[in-house]
């Protein structure tokens, strides 16, 4: 049995009368100090599938399963890394990182908390930004402080739900260097959704597409036989690289055309006649207003001459 599993799920969203199927029939398996990545358009469902592999969500349909175990909610053995940070803004990096490390480790002396608080925060490279608030960083900082709170709890996996995606380019590179050594130095199982098939796959083993949503799924699992350490000026002119590219991107359009031909809806206009503009207002009336058909009623009047 896989480390970490989805086995057929389906999750939906909305009122019982217009629910909207955003994932379907979804497998993935992830073995032990594997790092996948899955690739998918915005709004396919990405986050939806991070929340149910982290806890926060629960599939209508199938299960997750966690090293044998099914999942019934969050847990400090699976830490997920937010796209927008989550960071308290009245709290200190060392105070934000610190925070999640009192609550999962709250036997250990105050020492050893603050001993292993520093330790993670020296591994992301804030020692200098230490005491300083959210508001003091930039993108780019404030992501190493999510990633540093994440890693300070020890989980077994490490879920990323597209963190580089709102930093600009340079950044961006800066911090999956720092990924890639924070994998080397601690060798865990981890999860990345990315809109980037490029970053998927300069980080991953192996990469997943998911398809246009709604009812998205995931399509074939990719391996990425580059050999490591990869080295981004490189890879790019790797035949490796540029067949996995293509099949990835590829997939990818065939799957949002298929959507957009499937895809039909009824329209069933309102039962209104527009305002007619020629009728003289009555009096004390302040509008003239629409009219439903159902409401315009037949009469036959007879006149005696």
């Amino acid at each position: 049995m896989a480390f970490l599993e989805i086995d057929r799920a389906s999750k939906s969203y909305g009122p019982a009368w217009d629910r909207t199927e955003v994932l379907s029939d979804i497998n993935l398996q992830v073995e032990r100090g594997e790092f996948v990545a899955i690739v998918g358009f915005s709004g396919a469902g990405k986050t939806t599938l991070m929340n149910l592999l982290s806890g926060l969500a629960s599939p209508d349909k199938g299960r997750v399963i966690f090293d044998g175990k099914p999942v019934t909610g969050p847990g400090p053995e699976r830490g997920l890394v937010f796209q927008n940070y989550s960071l308290l803004p009245w709290l200190t990096v060392f105070e934000n990182i610190a925070l999640a490390v009192d609550q999962v480790f709250s036997t250990w002396s105050g020492e050893k908390r603050r001993t292993h608080t520093e330790k993670y925060i020296e591994m992301v490279n804030l020692t200098p930004a230490r005491n300083k608030l959210p508001r003091e960083l930039s993108g780019g900082m404030r992501q190493r402080v999510a990633v540093a709170r994440t890693l300070a709890i020890e989980p077994q996996v490490l879920l990323l739900d597209e963190p580089l995606s709102a930093l600009d380019a340079l950044t961006r590179a800066n911090l999956q260097d720092e990924i890639t050594t924070i994998r080397e130095q601690s060798d865990k199982t981890i999860v990345l959704i990315t809109n980037d098939p490029d970053e998927a796959i300069l980080l991953a083993d192996r990469v997943i597409p998911l398809t246009h949503g709604p009812r998205a799924t995931l399509g074939p699992s990719i391996p990425i036989t580059i050999p490591r350490p990869r080295v981004r000026t490189e890879i790019n002119h790797h035949a490796d690289f540029k067949q996995a590219r293509n099949e990835i991107i590829e997939y990818l359009l065939k799957s949002a055309r298929r959507n957009k031909a499937a895809v039909s809806k009824k329209l069933i206009l309102p039962d209104v006649l527009p305002e007619d503009l020629d009728q003289p207002r009555r009096p004390f009336s302040t509008r003239r207003r629409a009219r439903r058909r159902s409401e315009l009623k037949t009469e036959t009047v007879e006149i005696s001459l």
